[in-house]
């Protein structure tokens, strides 16, 4: 059975939801602000000169295509191309930022876009990279019956080796996509490596947790070859243990385009 027809009972609370999300990404982006007004001895004769700074995050955005949408392993387009796009925000250690991509489902016809809301803080200690952050997945036109839309805390932690990066990640939901109120837990090793300029080769593999029986454990590899300063080719294969779930738990390789500008 497919994670994606497993419908709720209730599909009332998205407005609910996406308000709880923004909310809680407002919250970290005021934290790191607040991090940020701190004056910096440079600029202690004028105060204002370091607000003014705090207020000027990078922004970067994102345009990709791909012959399909793989998340954690399982098709999120049907085996079908995907189009998708977003904008990100960093201000110190914080950050903020959306994103969208097409979507389709088995045995609907309705949804059509996936549209994601975070943000978090990014700080360094004893050196790691560590990000505490949460994620909201809201879907449009979803059908009656249905409430898709979900959010995760995340807590993911990363450390250079060499030319190489390790890193590991827990995602915790406590009302997962279409899982009947069900908690769900997402638990992950990666790691990348740049073996050549412009190369970089990178894996992972983790599991799935869902308090109903749709547990599975999940594995991709793939490489990434960047193109130009603003554009890459990523070229990947996934798979997972539980192929009876349905054809998109099987077995894929796959490519995407992506431009940051």
């Amino acid at each position: 059975m497919s994670r994606k027809s497993r419908f709720k009972a209730s599909g009332a609370n998205d407005a609910l939801f996406a308000g709880v999300c923004l909310a809680a990404i407002a919250v970290f982006g005021l934290a790191s602000h607040a991090r940020a007004q701190a004056v910096d001895p440079t600029t202690a004769q004028n105060p204002s000169q370091s607000v003014a700074a705090s207020w000027s995050p990078d922004v970067a955005f994102n345009l990709a295509v791909g012959s399909d949408y793989v998340f954690r392993g399982v098709s999120q387009t049907e085996e079908d191309p995907a189009l998708s796009g977003g904008v990100d925000l960093t201000f110190g250690q914080g950050y903020v930022g959306a994103w969208a991509s097409t979507v389709s489902f088995p045995g609907d016809g309705d949804t059509d876009a996936e549209i994601d809301l975070y943000g978090g803080v990014r700080p360094e200690v004893a050196g790691f990279t560590l990000d505490l952050g949460v994620v909201g997945y809201l879907y449009t036109n979803q059908p009656d019956g249905a409430d898709y839309s979900y959010g995760e805390v995340k807590l993911a932690a990363s450390r250079a080796v060499g030319p190489a990066t390790l890193g590991a990640a827990v995602y915790w939901s406590p009302d997962f996509f279409g899982a009947s109120e069900d908690e769900a837990t997402y638990v992950e090793a990666n790691a990348a490596f740049s073996p050549a300029d412009r190369w970089t080769v990178s894996g992972a593999v983790g599991r799935q947790f869902v308090s109903s029986d749709f547990d599975y454990t999940t594995w991709n590899a793939g490489v990434t070859y960047a193109l130009t300063e603003t554009l890459g080719l990523d070229v990947r294969y996934s798979d997972t243990d539980e192929h009876e779930f349905g054809d998109i738990y099987g077995a894929r390789a796959f490519a995407s385009l992506k431009a940051v500008f």
